[in-house]
């Protein structure tokens, strides 16, 4: 898979991330919440990103 970095909170590696792949799909790198309530199945996961970030995705034409 290739994966491009598309927008970023801030310059670290550690930071809320929204990236590209070749595959036609987003990969987004967040907190993982565990407060949420919510039954989610073993193989898939769930991601917490600031608002401001998709905000500034669209902005920039990104997504």
């Amino acid at each position: 898979m290739q994966v491009t970095k598309l927008i970023s909170s801030c310059d670290n590696k550690d930071c809320p991330t929204i990236y590209a792949t070749d595959r036609g799909t987003f990969l987004v790198q967040g907190e993982t919440p565990t407060d949420h309530g919510l039954r989610i199945p073993a193989h898939e996961t769930l991601v917490e990103i600031p608002m401001d970030l998709i905000k500034k995705a669209i902005a920039d034409g990104l997504v």
